[in-house]
């Protein structure tokens, strides 16, 4: 019965789902790739904050279905979803804290609260860690872990938004986990360089020379150790070696490994995770001024629509009557706003094809409303060329 029946809290259990051991595979360069130990990568950190941050920034509102087309609600529903998700957290915060979830670890649940009457009184994020999705029967549940007690809830009651779900429908991959491989080289080429400069800069080395034993050879070695890393922290150019011993190095220098295009190459995997042109990685290795604008668009069209139009189905399927004339929408015009010449030009021409008033155009750029520019409009000085003698 409408809105929704209501949950059963059940038996304690501490178990945790997403956060599990067995959930996260280890790279084959051999470190175990985590959602911490990606968003220490300035890239992965650069993308989840760009992403969230832009969907939650967005407008957010209600709308009603009308004859002539649309109009806008003002609702506590309506509040709630541009302004205040529940007494203690914002909107903005509750959607940058869902996609953040969502763009770490693959998935975010938010909680549909509803007073006795049926209608919505909160949006409450949930911790994806201590989320269990199953089927039963044919229906989908949420069991959800706080404080060692179970609560099942029904698929009607919980926001539900994956990064990519697996063929069952149930489970679902998350970007960091996918790609581990990619994070992982980026995390290893990081952390060489890490402890490249911690050393003081310098590479290891072998000592070659007449030694009179091995404990001989050992002392020299550390002591050749220490001398090398004293004089690089103290910024001193030249090292003096006992008569008949030599060093050189061991492996590959930074140059000849080409480390600084392999750290570029790895922002431009983590912008293809995230479909994301690499100027919004502040890579500008291929960005230019003339180009900027069509990857505003770009990102618009091809990166964050599918997240705003997979946000609001799932808005509108669990807040509102099947059929009813109510729906959530985000506003995209402001991310699709061109520069300046081209919007006035756009203007221009809708207004002189009769697809703006001047006063809609106007409003578009938050100009004063004037009534005598609420009238559609058309250039009427388009005529046939066999007329032209005639009108003169």
């Amino acid at each position: 019965m409408w809105p929704f029946s209501k949950r059963a809290i059940t038996q304690g259990d501490g178990k945790v789902f997403l956060r599990d051991d067995s959930s996260w595979a280890t790279a084959s360069i051999g470190d175990g790739v985590t959602v911490e130990k990606a968003i220490g990568l300035p890239a992965v950190w650069a993308a989840v904050n760009f992403i969230a941050g832009t969907i939650a920034g967005l407008p957010l509102h209600i709308y009603e279905r009308t004859g002539e087309g649309r109009k806008r609600v003002d609702s506590p529903l309506a509040t709630m979803l541009n302004e205040r998700a529940n007494p203690g957290a914002t909107s903005f915060d509750w959607r940058k804290y869902s996609f953040e979830r969502v763009l770490t670890s693959g998935r975010a649940f938010t909680l549909i609260d509803r007073n006795a009457a049926g209608r919505v009184s909160g949006l409450y994020p949930l911790d994806p860690d201590m989320v269990e999705v199953v089927r039963e029967r044919g229906r989908v549940y949420y069991r959800h872990w706080q404080n060692g007690v179970k609560v099942t809830y029904q698929a009607a009651e919980i926001l539900d938004i994956p990064f990519m779900l697996k063929p069952d429908g149930i489970g679902h991959w998350g970007p960091v986990s996918a790609n581990r491989n990619a994070i992982g080289l980026a995390i290893a080429s990081e952390q060489y360089v890490g402890r490249f400069f911690q050393g003081g800069g310098v590479p290891p080395f072998i000592v070659t020379g007449n030694f009179q034993s091995g404990a001989a050879l050992g002392r020299a070695a550390d002591d050749l150790t220490n001398a090398v890393h004293k004089a690089a922290r103290e910024g001193r150019p030249a090292l003096t070696l006992p008569n008949g011993l030599e060093i050189s190095s061991v492996g590959t220098d930074m140059e000849k490994a080409q480390l600084v295009e392999v750290q570029r190459f790895q922002v431009e995997q983590v912008a293809r995770i995230y479909s994301l042109p690499p100027t919004f990685l502040q890579d500008l290795t291929h960005g230019t001024f003339s180009n900027t604008e069509q990857q505003d668009l770009h990102f618009a069209k091809h990166t964050l629509k599918r997240w705003v139009e997979q946000f609001e189905q799932q808005l509108n399927l669990k807040l509102f009557r099947p059929g009813g004339r109510q729906f959530a929408e985000f506003s995209m015009d402001g991310l699709l706003r061109g520069d300046v010449k081209t919007r006035m030009e756009a203007h221009a021409h809708a207004i002189q094809n009769g697809v703006y008033s001047p006063a809609y155009a106007a409003k578009l750029e938050n100009a004063p409303y004037h009534a005598e520019g609420d009238r559609l409009m058309i250039q009427g000085a388009t005529v046939p060329i066999a007329t032209v003698g005639d009108a003169e």
